[in-house]
Protein backbone atom coordinates (compact mmCIF):
# COMPACT_ATOMS: atom_id res chain seq x y z
CA UNK A 1 0.00 0.00 0.00
CA UNK A 2 1.05 3.52 -0.59
CA UNK A 3 1.74 6.04 1.91
CA UNK A 4 1.98 9.36 0.61
CA UNK A 5 2.72 12.86 2.51
CA UNK A 6 -0.30 15.42 2.62
CA UNK A 7 2.00 17.40 0.38
CA UNK A 8 2.50 14.56 -1.96
CA UNK A 9 -1.33 13.92 -2.12
CA UNK A 10 -1.71 17.60 -2.64
CA UNK A 11 0.30 17.31 -5.69
CA UNK A 12 -1.40 14.01 -6.84
CA UNK A 13 -5.24 16.07 -6.48
CA UNK A 14 -3.69 19.24 -8.27
CA UNK A 15 -1.83 17.32 -11.48
CA UNK A 16 -5.35 15.24 -12.06
CA UNK A 17 -8.28 17.59 -10.79
CA UNK A 18 -6.33 21.00 -12.70
CA UNK A 19 -6.22 19.59 -15.99
CA UNK A 20 -3.25 17.01 -16.19
CA UNK A 21 -5.12 13.88 -17.09
CA UNK A 22 -5.97 11.99 -20.01
CA UNK A 23 -9.51 12.30 -19.97
CA UNK A 24 -11.72 13.37 -22.89
CA UNK A 25 -12.05 16.57 -23.00
CA UNK A 26 -16.10 18.18 -23.59
CA UNK A 27 -17.06 19.25 -26.80
CA UNK A 28 -15.39 22.14 -28.85
CA UNK A 29 -18.62 24.38 -28.19
CA UNK A 30 -19.24 23.63 -24.74
CA UNK A 31 -19.86 26.70 -22.57
CA UNK A 32 -17.65 27.42 -20.60
CA UNK A 33 -17.92 28.56 -17.11
CA UNK A 34 -15.54 30.23 -14.31
CA UNK A 35 -16.34 29.29 -10.23
CA UNK A 36 -14.90 30.71 -7.46
CA UNK A 37 -15.22 28.72 -4.70
CA UNK A 38 -15.86 29.36 -0.83
CA UNK A 39 -12.71 27.62 0.13
CA UNK A 40 -10.49 24.48 -1.03
CA UNK A 41 -12.99 21.59 0.30
CA UNK A 42 -13.84 18.78 -1.50
CA UNK A 43 -17.65 19.67 -1.37
CA UNK A 44 -17.31 23.36 -2.12
CA UNK A 45 -14.29 23.07 -5.03
CA UNK A 46 -13.71 19.86 -6.23
CA UNK A 47 -17.35 18.83 -6.56
CA UNK A 48 -18.64 21.55 -8.74
CA UNK A 49 -16.03 20.84 -10.81
CA UNK A 50 -16.57 17.24 -10.87
CA UNK A 51 -20.32 18.19 -12.06
CA UNK A 52 -18.65 19.97 -14.89
CA UNK A 53 -17.34 16.83 -15.87
CA UNK A 54 -20.44 14.97 -15.83
CA UNK A 55 -22.50 18.18 -17.84
CA UNK A 56 -20.06 18.20 -20.18
CA UNK A 57 -18.98 21.69 -19.81
CA UNK A 58 -15.83 23.35 -18.55
CA UNK A 59 -15.55 24.55 -15.21
CA UNK A 60 -12.34 27.04 -14.98
CA UNK A 61 -11.10 27.89 -11.68
CA UNK A 62 -8.68 30.33 -9.73
CA UNK A 63 -5.00 29.54 -9.37
CA UNK A 64 -4.86 26.81 -6.35
CA UNK A 65 -2.60 29.62 -4.56
CA UNK A 66 -4.78 31.91 -4.58
CA UNK A 67 -7.66 29.56 -2.98
CA UNK A 68 -6.00 29.31 0.69
CA UNK A 69 -6.56 26.48 3.05
CA UNK A 70 -8.73 26.10 6.48
CA UNK A 71 -6.63 28.32 8.23
CA UNK A 72 -5.16 29.68 5.88
CA UNK A 73 -7.06 32.71 3.66
CA UNK A 74 -7.25 32.62 -0.27
CA UNK A 75 -6.40 35.82 -1.96
CA UNK A 76 -9.25 38.37 -3.16
CA UNK A 77 -7.12 40.51 -4.55
CA UNK A 78 -5.21 37.62 -7.08
CA UNK A 79 -8.64 36.21 -7.55
CA UNK A 80 -10.32 39.45 -9.01
CA UNK A 81 -6.93 40.11 -11.52
CA UNK A 82 -7.53 36.28 -12.47
CA UNK A 83 -11.28 37.13 -13.25
CA UNK A 84 -10.11 40.00 -15.30
CA UNK A 85 -7.34 37.56 -17.53
CA UNK A 86 -7.79 36.64 -20.94
CA UNK A 87 -8.45 33.36 -18.74
CA UNK A 88 -12.28 34.35 -18.15
CA UNK A 89 -12.88 35.79 -21.50
CA UNK A 90 -16.12 34.56 -22.95
CA UNK A 91 -17.46 32.13 -20.53
CA UNK A 92 -20.91 31.60 -20.62
CA UNK A 93 -21.31 31.84 -16.55
CA UNK A 94 -19.44 33.30 -13.76
CA UNK A 95 -20.81 31.38 -10.06
CA UNK A 96 -18.96 33.38 -7.32
CA UNK A 97 -18.54 32.81 -3.68
CA UNK A 98 -18.99 36.58 -2.12
CA UNK A 99 -16.86 35.15 1.11
CA UNK A 100 -13.98 34.24 -0.76
CA UNK A 101 -13.75 37.71 -2.89
CA UNK A 102 -14.69 40.11 0.09
CA UNK A 103 -12.26 37.98 2.99
CA UNK A 104 -10.39 34.58 1.20
CA UNK A 105 -12.89 32.03 2.14
CA UNK A 106 -15.95 30.87 4.74
CA UNK A 107 -13.21 30.41 7.52
CA UNK A 108 -12.12 34.23 7.11
CA UNK A 109 -15.00 35.66 7.06
CA UNK A 110 -15.57 34.50 10.88
CA UNK A 111 -12.74 36.23 11.54
CA UNK A 112 -12.06 40.24 12.17
CA UNK A 113 -9.32 41.66 10.37
CA UNK A 114 -10.78 42.21 7.01
CA UNK A 115 -11.82 46.26 7.01
CA UNK A 116 -15.15 46.18 5.73
CA UNK A 117 -14.57 49.34 3.51
CA UNK A 118 -11.79 46.57 1.61
CA UNK A 119 -14.54 43.69 1.40
CA UNK A 120 -16.98 46.30 -0.60
CA UNK A 121 -14.46 47.90 -2.87
CA UNK A 122 -13.85 43.94 -3.48
CA UNK A 123 -17.26 43.50 -4.33
CA UNK A 124 -17.82 46.24 -6.21
CA UNK A 125 -14.91 44.90 -8.47
CA UNK A 126 -16.81 41.33 -9.06
CA UNK A 127 -19.71 43.69 -9.47
CA UNK A 128 -17.47 44.72 -12.86
CA UNK A 129 -17.40 41.63 -14.19
CA UNK A 130 -20.77 41.99 -15.37
CA UNK A 131 -19.86 45.22 -17.44
CA UNK A 132 -17.04 43.30 -19.19
CA UNK A 133 -18.90 40.66 -20.28
CA UNK A 134 -22.33 41.54 -20.49
CA UNK A 135 -23.25 38.23 -22.43
CA UNK A 136 -22.40 36.28 -19.00
CA UNK A 137 -24.89 34.91 -16.39
CA UNK A 138 -23.28 36.11 -13.19
CA UNK A 139 -24.45 34.37 -9.79
CA UNK A 140 -22.74 35.12 -6.58
CA UNK A 141 -23.68 33.39 -3.12
CA UNK A 142 -22.69 34.59 0.00
CA UNK A 143 -23.47 33.32 3.52
CA UNK A 144 -24.54 34.71 6.76
CA UNK A 145 -22.38 34.43 9.51
CA UNK A 146 -23.10 31.34 11.39
CA UNK A 147 -23.83 31.30 14.97
CA UNK A 148 -20.78 29.52 16.09
CA UNK A 149 -16.68 31.07 15.06
CA UNK A 150 -14.45 28.57 13.68
CA UNK A 151 -14.00 25.53 16.58
CA UNK A 152 -10.64 24.95 16.74
CA UNK A 153 -8.11 24.79 20.23
CA UNK A 154 -5.35 27.36 20.65
CA UNK A 155 -2.52 25.65 18.84
CA UNK A 156 -0.18 26.25 15.57
CA UNK A 157 -2.05 29.09 13.07
CA UNK A 158 -5.01 29.50 15.27
CA UNK A 159 -2.59 30.77 18.50
CA UNK A 160 -3.44 34.50 17.86
CA UNK A 161 -7.19 33.55 17.11
CA UNK A 162 -9.41 36.08 19.13
CA UNK A 163 -11.95 33.28 20.14
CA UNK A 164 -10.67 28.93 20.58
CA UNK A 165 -11.47 26.10 22.37
CA UNK A 166 -14.31 26.78 25.28
CA UNK A 167 -14.71 30.30 24.71
CA UNK A 168 -15.82 29.24 21.10
CA UNK A 169 -18.93 27.07 22.69
CA UNK A 170 -19.73 30.19 25.14
CA UNK A 171 -20.43 32.67 22.08
CA UNK A 172 -22.14 29.96 20.65
CA UNK A 173 -24.46 29.62 23.58
CA UNK A 174 -24.42 33.64 23.78
CA UNK A 175 -25.32 33.70 20.29
CA UNK A 176 -28.40 30.93 20.52
CA UNK A 177 -29.99 33.01 23.31
CA UNK A 178 -33.15 34.61 21.54
CA UNK A 179 -32.27 38.13 20.73
CA UNK A 180 -33.01 39.79 23.14
CA UNK A 181 -33.47 37.43 25.78
CA UNK A 182 -36.84 37.09 27.06
CA UNK A 183 -36.76 36.66 30.27
CA UNK A 184 -34.58 37.06 33.67
CA UNK A 185 -33.36 33.66 33.19
CA UNK A 186 -31.97 34.08 29.72
CA UNK A 187 -31.03 37.51 30.82
CA UNK A 188 -28.99 36.43 34.02
CA UNK A 189 -27.34 33.59 31.45
CA UNK A 190 -26.33 36.15 28.70
CA UNK A 191 -24.83 38.31 31.55
CA UNK A 192 -22.49 35.66 32.98
CA UNK A 193 -22.07 34.28 29.44
CA UNK A 194 -20.55 37.80 28.56
CA UNK A 195 -18.15 37.97 31.60
CA UNK A 196 -16.75 34.51 30.67
CA UNK A 197 -15.92 35.12 27.42
CA UNK A 198 -14.21 38.38 28.15
CA UNK A 199 -16.21 41.84 27.02
CA UNK A 200 -13.42 42.31 24.48
CA UNK A 201 -13.78 39.33 22.52
CA UNK A 202 -17.99 38.88 22.39
CA UNK A 203 -17.72 42.48 21.25
CA UNK A 204 -15.17 41.33 18.27
CA UNK A 205 -17.10 38.44 17.63
CA UNK A 206 -20.20 40.94 17.47
CA UNK A 207 -18.29 43.21 15.54
CA UNK A 208 -17.73 40.57 13.23
CA UNK A 209 -21.58 39.89 12.38
CA UNK A 210 -22.32 43.21 12.10
CA UNK A 211 -19.33 43.95 9.48
CA UNK A 212 -20.81 41.11 7.70
CA UNK A 213 -24.05 42.08 7.35
CA UNK A 214 -22.86 45.43 6.25
CA UNK A 215 -20.88 44.01 3.52
CA UNK A 216 -24.04 41.34 2.64
CA UNK A 217 -26.33 44.84 2.11
CA UNK A 218 -23.94 46.72 -0.37
CA UNK A 219 -23.86 42.89 -2.05
CA UNK A 220 -27.12 43.07 -2.82
CA UNK A 221 -27.22 47.02 -3.61
CA UNK A 222 -24.70 45.80 -6.67
CA UNK A 223 -27.42 43.09 -7.70
CA UNK A 224 -29.69 46.03 -7.47
CA UNK A 225 -27.60 47.90 -9.59
CA UNK A 226 -27.47 45.34 -12.51
CA UNK A 227 -24.02 43.86 -11.18
CA UNK A 228 -25.03 40.49 -10.65
CA UNK A 229 -28.10 38.63 -12.17
CA UNK A 230 -28.49 36.46 -9.11
CA UNK A 231 -27.50 36.50 -5.40
CA UNK A 232 -28.50 34.06 -2.89
CA UNK A 233 -27.42 34.13 0.83
CA UNK A 234 -27.39 31.45 2.68
CA UNK A 235 -28.10 31.18 6.55
CA UNK A 236 -24.48 29.43 7.86
CA UNK A 237 -25.18 26.66 10.35
CA UNK A 238 -28.18 28.59 12.45
CA UNK A 239 -31.52 27.22 14.22
CA UNK A 240 -34.53 28.74 14.64
CA UNK A 241 -33.55 31.46 17.31
CA UNK A 242 -30.13 33.50 17.58
CA UNK A 243 -28.69 36.21 16.97
CA UNK A 244 -28.60 35.93 13.48
CA UNK A 245 -32.86 36.45 13.05
CA UNK A 246 -32.24 40.08 13.07
CA UNK A 247 -29.74 39.82 10.24
CA UNK A 248 -32.04 37.59 8.33
CA UNK A 249 -35.10 40.76 9.18
CA UNK A 250 -32.66 42.90 7.84
CA UNK A 251 -31.72 41.28 4.52
CA UNK A 252 -34.75 40.12 3.85
CA UNK A 253 -36.26 43.97 4.32
CA UNK A 254 -33.63 45.06 1.74
CA UNK A 255 -34.31 42.70 -0.56
CA UNK A 256 -38.02 44.17 -0.93
CA UNK A 257 -36.59 47.51 -0.87
CA UNK A 258 -34.35 47.44 -4.05
CA UNK A 259 -37.48 44.91 -5.64
CA UNK A 260 -34.87 42.62 -6.38
CA UNK A 261 -37.72 39.93 -6.46
CA UNK A 262 -36.80 36.22 -7.92
CA UNK A 263 -33.02 37.39 -8.66
CA UNK A 264 -31.83 37.59 -4.98
CA UNK A 265 -33.15 34.69 -1.99
CA UNK A 266 -32.08 34.33 1.63
CA UNK A 267 -32.28 30.73 2.71
CA UNK A 268 -30.59 27.81 4.58
CA UNK A 269 -27.10 26.85 3.57
CA UNK A 270 -23.67 27.55 3.01
CA UNK A 271 -21.05 24.71 1.25
CA UNK A 272 -23.62 23.58 -1.82
CA UNK A 273 -24.78 26.92 -3.00
CA UNK A 274 -22.07 27.23 -5.84
CA UNK A 275 -23.41 23.39 -6.81
CA UNK A 276 -26.42 24.81 -6.93
CA UNK A 277 -26.01 27.87 -9.10
CA UNK A 278 -23.85 25.85 -11.15
CA UNK A 279 -26.59 23.77 -11.95
CA UNK A 280 -28.68 26.54 -12.80
CA UNK A 281 -26.17 27.37 -14.92
CA UNK A 282 -26.14 23.95 -16.71
CA UNK A 283 -29.97 24.03 -17.30
CA UNK A 284 -29.81 27.70 -18.41
CA UNK A 285 -27.35 26.96 -21.25
CA UNK A 286 -29.38 23.79 -22.69
CA UNK A 287 -32.11 25.68 -22.61
CA UNK A 288 -34.23 23.26 -19.68
CA UNK A 289 -36.17 24.25 -16.44
CA UNK A 290 -35.75 21.25 -14.94
CA UNK A 291 -38.90 19.96 -13.14
CA UNK A 292 -38.80 17.92 -9.43
CA UNK A 293 -40.63 15.52 -7.59
CA UNK A 294 -40.21 15.54 -3.90
CA UNK A 295 -40.98 12.31 -2.55
CA UNK A 296 -40.68 11.75 1.65
CA UNK A 297 -39.86 8.67 3.87
CA UNK A 298 -42.23 9.52 6.46
CA UNK A 299 -45.92 11.65 5.86
CA UNK A 300 -45.42 15.13 6.02
CA UNK A 301 -42.12 14.83 6.00
CA UNK A 302 -41.47 18.80 4.66
CA UNK A 303 -42.14 19.48 8.35
CA UNK A 304 -39.25 17.86 9.75
CA UNK A 305 -36.63 20.58 11.63
CA UNK A 306 -33.31 20.29 11.04
CA UNK A 307 -31.74 21.65 14.51
CA UNK A 308 -28.86 23.11 12.22
CA UNK A 309 -30.96 25.13 9.96
CA UNK A 310 -33.94 27.84 10.48
CA UNK A 311 -36.27 26.43 8.26
CA UNK A 312 -38.08 23.06 8.14
CA UNK A 313 -36.67 20.95 5.48
CA UNK A 314 -39.85 21.49 2.84
CA UNK A 315 -38.57 25.16 2.56
CA UNK A 316 -35.47 24.37 2.46
CA UNK A 317 -35.54 22.27 -0.65
CA UNK A 318 -38.05 24.57 -2.04
CA UNK A 319 -35.85 26.93 -1.76
CA UNK A 320 -33.07 24.71 -3.50
CA UNK A 321 -35.29 23.65 -6.06
CA UNK A 322 -35.48 27.18 -7.47
CA UNK A 323 -31.81 27.92 -6.78
CA UNK A 324 -31.07 25.30 -9.15
CA UNK A 325 -33.38 26.83 -12.05
CA UNK A 326 -35.68 24.21 -11.19
CA UNK A 327 -39.63 24.16 -10.32
CA UNK A 328 -41.43 21.76 -8.11
CA UNK A 329 -44.03 19.63 -9.45
CA UNK A 330 -46.93 17.51 -6.99
CA UNK A 331 -45.78 14.62 -9.72
CA UNK A 332 -44.23 13.28 -12.35
CA UNK A 333 -41.27 15.78 -13.10
CA UNK A 334 -37.55 15.32 -14.74
CA UNK A 335 -36.54 14.18 -11.84
CA UNK A 336 -37.43 12.57 -8.87
CA UNK A 337 -36.35 13.46 -5.58
CA UNK A 338 -36.03 11.32 -2.69
CA UNK A 339 -35.83 12.42 0.72
CA UNK A 340 -35.25 9.78 3.70
CA UNK A 341 -36.07 11.30 7.15
CA UNK A 342 -35.00 10.12 10.06
CA UNK A 343 -36.99 7.06 11.33
CA UNK A 344 -36.24 4.08 12.96
CA UNK A 345 -39.71 2.75 13.10
CA UNK A 346 -39.05 2.32 9.60
CA UNK A 347 -37.01 0.08 10.07
CA UNK A 348 -37.48 -3.37 7.48
CA UNK A 349 -40.05 -1.25 5.77
CA UNK A 350 -38.87 -1.15 1.89
CA UNK A 351 -41.28 0.70 0.33
CA UNK A 352 -39.70 3.69 0.06
CA UNK A 353 -36.28 2.14 -1.53
CA UNK A 354 -38.77 0.00 -3.65
CA UNK A 355 -40.14 3.58 -5.34
CA UNK A 356 -36.75 4.28 -6.27
CA UNK A 357 -35.88 1.24 -7.57
CA UNK A 358 -39.27 1.07 -10.18
CA UNK A 359 -38.26 4.45 -10.61
CA UNK A 360 -35.35 3.50 -11.75
CA UNK A 361 -36.62 0.46 -14.10
CA UNK A 362 -39.09 2.97 -15.64
CA UNK A 363 -36.28 5.12 -16.86
CA UNK A 364 -36.95 7.92 -14.74
CA UNK A 365 -34.33 10.32 -12.84
CA UNK A 366 -34.04 9.44 -9.28
CA UNK A 367 -32.11 11.73 -7.17
CA UNK A 368 -31.52 10.16 -2.71
CA UNK A 369 -31.03 12.65 -0.37
CA UNK A 370 -30.75 10.77 2.92
CA UNK A 371 -30.77 13.17 6.09
CA UNK A 372 -31.06 9.97 8.56
CA UNK A 373 -27.65 11.39 9.99
CA UNK A 374 -29.66 13.98 11.75
CA UNK A 375 -30.69 11.39 14.23
CA UNK A 376 -27.39 11.44 15.96
CA UNK A 377 -24.44 9.04 15.99
CA UNK A 378 -23.61 6.47 13.09
CA UNK A 379 -25.65 3.44 13.01
CA UNK A 380 -27.85 0.77 11.75
CA UNK A 381 -30.38 3.39 11.01
CA UNK A 382 -28.28 5.75 9.17
CA UNK A 383 -26.53 2.95 7.00
CA UNK A 384 -29.73 1.58 6.53
CA UNK A 385 -30.36 2.88 3.07
CA UNK A 386 -27.59 3.10 1.51
CA UNK A 387 -27.33 -0.90 2.00
CA UNK A 388 -30.71 -1.45 0.56
CA UNK A 389 -29.37 0.49 -2.38
CA UNK A 390 -26.39 -1.56 -2.69
CA UNK A 391 -27.85 -4.85 -2.14
CA UNK A 392 -30.86 -4.04 -4.78
CA UNK A 393 -28.13 -3.12 -7.58
CA UNK A 394 -30.11 0.60 -7.98
CA UNK A 395 -26.82 2.07 -5.99
CA UNK A 396 -24.81 2.42 -9.55
CA UNK A 397 -28.29 3.19 -11.57
CA UNK A 398 -29.74 6.03 -9.59
CA UNK A 399 -28.46 10.05 -10.73
CA UNK A 400 -27.15 11.22 -7.29
CA UNK A 401 -26.45 10.16 -3.81
CA UNK A 402 -25.78 12.39 -1.11
CA UNK A 403 -25.74 12.20 2.87
CA UNK A 404 -23.91 15.07 4.79
CA UNK A 405 -24.12 17.38 7.52
CA UNK A 406 -27.12 19.66 6.84
CA UNK A 407 -30.42 19.31 4.89
CA UNK A 408 -29.01 21.82 2.44
CA UNK A 409 -25.86 20.27 1.81
CA UNK A 410 -27.13 16.99 1.18
CA UNK A 411 -30.18 17.98 -0.99
CA UNK A 412 -28.28 20.90 -2.85
CA UNK A 413 -25.66 18.13 -3.68
CA UNK A 414 -28.23 15.71 -4.76
CA UNK A 415 -30.37 17.91 -6.79
CA UNK A 416 -27.26 19.39 -8.63
CA UNK A 417 -25.72 16.28 -9.57
CA UNK A 418 -29.48 15.00 -11.00
CA UNK A 419 -29.65 18.23 -12.96
CA UNK A 420 -25.76 18.18 -14.53
CA UNK A 421 -26.53 14.60 -15.46
CA UNK A 422 -29.78 15.59 -17.29
CA UNK A 423 -28.32 18.36 -18.75
CA UNK A 424 -25.53 16.67 -20.37
CA UNK A 425 -27.79 14.20 -21.82
CA UNK A 426 -30.08 17.02 -23.18
CA UNK A 427 -26.86 18.64 -25.07
CA UNK A 428 -24.93 15.40 -25.89
CA UNK A 429 -21.98 15.54 -23.68
CA UNK A 430 -23.00 13.23 -20.71
CA UNK A 431 -20.04 11.71 -19.42
CA UNK A 432 -21.35 8.38 -17.79
CA UNK A 433 -17.87 7.64 -16.31
CA UNK A 434 -17.51 11.23 -14.98
CA UNK A 435 -20.78 10.68 -12.97
CA UNK A 436 -19.78 7.26 -11.94
CA UNK A 437 -17.04 8.74 -10.88
CA UNK A 438 -18.75 11.36 -8.78
CA UNK A 439 -21.30 8.94 -7.44
CA UNK A 440 -18.26 6.77 -6.16
CA UNK A 441 -16.88 9.55 -4.29
CA UNK A 442 -19.93 10.09 -2.73
CA UNK A 443 -20.77 6.45 -1.59
CA UNK A 444 -17.01 6.51 -0.38
CA UNK A 445 -17.44 9.84 1.64
CA UNK A 446 -21.03 9.85 2.37
CA UNK A 447 -21.15 6.50 3.44
CA UNK A 448 -18.01 4.64 3.96
CA UNK A 449 -16.07 7.70 5.70
CA UNK A 450 -18.80 9.17 8.01
CA UNK A 451 -20.45 5.71 9.10
CA UNK A 452 -17.29 3.61 9.61
CA UNK A 453 -13.53 5.42 9.42
CA UNK A 454 -14.09 8.64 10.76
CA UNK A 455 -15.44 7.55 14.04
CA UNK A 456 -13.07 4.96 14.72
CA UNK A 457 -10.27 7.34 14.05
CA UNK A 458 -11.79 10.28 16.22
CA UNK A 459 -12.18 7.73 18.64
CA UNK A 460 -8.52 6.65 18.81
CA UNK A 461 -8.01 10.52 18.93
CA UNK A 462 -9.92 11.55 21.70
CA UNK A 463 -8.96 8.80 23.74
CA UNK A 464 -5.18 10.47 24.00
CA UNK A 465 -6.86 13.83 24.57
CA UNK A 466 -6.51 15.36 20.83
CA UNK A 467 -8.68 18.07 19.48
CA UNK A 468 -10.01 17.38 16.09
CA UNK A 469 -10.97 20.16 14.77
CA UNK A 470 -6.96 21.35 14.36
CA UNK A 471 -4.63 18.28 14.28
CA UNK A 472 -0.70 18.97 15.06
CA UNK A 473 0.64 18.63 11.73
CA UNK A 474 2.44 15.29 12.84
CA UNK A 475 -0.90 14.07 13.86
CA UNK A 476 -2.18 15.44 11.00
CA UNK A 477 0.16 12.83 9.16
CA UNK A 478 -0.65 10.21 11.14
CA UNK A 479 -4.42 10.75 10.56
CA UNK A 480 -4.25 10.97 7.17
CA UNK A 481 -2.47 7.46 7.01
CA UNK A 482 -4.75 5.73 9.18
CA UNK A 483 -7.88 7.60 7.05
CA UNK A 484 -6.20 6.29 4.06
CA UNK A 485 -5.63 2.70 5.16
CA UNK A 486 -9.11 2.06 6.64
CA UNK A 487 -11.08 3.81 4.02
CA UNK A 488 -8.81 2.13 1.02
CA UNK A 489 -10.81 -1.14 1.70
CA UNK A 490 -14.20 0.49 1.51
CA UNK A 491 -13.46 2.30 -1.82
CA UNK A 492 -12.62 -0.91 -3.31
CA UNK A 493 -15.15 -3.03 -2.13
CA UNK A 494 -18.05 -0.09 -2.81
CA UNK A 495 -16.29 0.09 -6.18
CA UNK A 496 -16.92 -3.49 -6.71
CA UNK A 497 -20.48 -3.88 -5.70
CA UNK A 498 -21.63 -0.71 -6.72
CA UNK A 499 -20.01 -0.60 -10.46
CA UNK A 500 -18.52 -3.58 -11.57
CA UNK A 501 -17.89 -2.57 -14.83
CA UNK A 502 -15.09 -0.06 -14.08
CA UNK A 503 -11.90 -0.61 -12.85
CA UNK A 504 -9.51 1.26 -10.47
CA UNK A 505 -7.89 3.79 -12.63
CA UNK A 506 -6.14 5.54 -9.50
CA UNK A 507 -7.57 6.24 -5.96
CA UNK A 508 -5.59 8.79 -3.85
CA UNK A 509 -7.27 9.30 -0.28
CA UNK A 510 -6.50 11.81 1.99
CA UNK A 511 -7.50 14.45 5.29
CA UNK A 512 -7.51 17.59 3.02
CA UNK A 513 -7.63 20.14 5.99
CA UNK A 514 -5.77 19.37 9.44
CA UNK A 515 -9.00 17.94 11.04
CA UNK A 516 -10.79 14.84 10.63
CA UNK A 517 -14.11 16.44 9.81
CA UNK A 518 -13.92 15.85 6.05
CA UNK A 519 -11.74 13.60 3.48
CA UNK A 520 -11.40 14.04 0.02
CA UNK A 521 -11.25 11.47 -2.60
CA UNK A 522 -9.71 11.46 -6.06
CA UNK A 523 -11.59 8.83 -7.96
CA UNK A 524 -10.20 7.75 -11.36
CA UNK A 525 -12.09 4.67 -12.85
Amino acid sequence: MLICSRKTFALLFAGAFFGASSRALPAADAPTIAFVPLDDRPVTLQLPVMLGRIAGQPILVPPRSAIGSYLEPGRPNEILRWLGSPQTERVSALVASTDMVAYGGLVASRLPGVAAEDAVARLRSLAAFKNSQPAAFVQIFGTIMRLAPTGVPRLGPASKYYATGDTVDLIAQYANLPDPPQTDEQRALAARLRERIGPATLDAYLATRARNRYVDEYALQFAAEGGFDRIVLGQDDAGPTGLHLRDLEALRALVQRFSLGDRASIEPGADELGMAMLAAAFARDVGWRPTVNVIYSQFEGEKYQDPLEFAPVGVTIDHLIHLCGARAVPSGGDIQLYVRLPDPAARGDDTFEKAIADDVKAGRSAAVADLSFLSGQPGEDQQQLANNLIADGVAGKIDSFASWNTTANTVGTALAAAIAAGAGRRAGRYDARAHAEFMLDRYIDDYAFHQFVRPEINAELRARGIDTTLLAPDVALEASHQNRALLWRYALDLLARIYPEYHDGGLTITLPWDRTFETQIDVRL
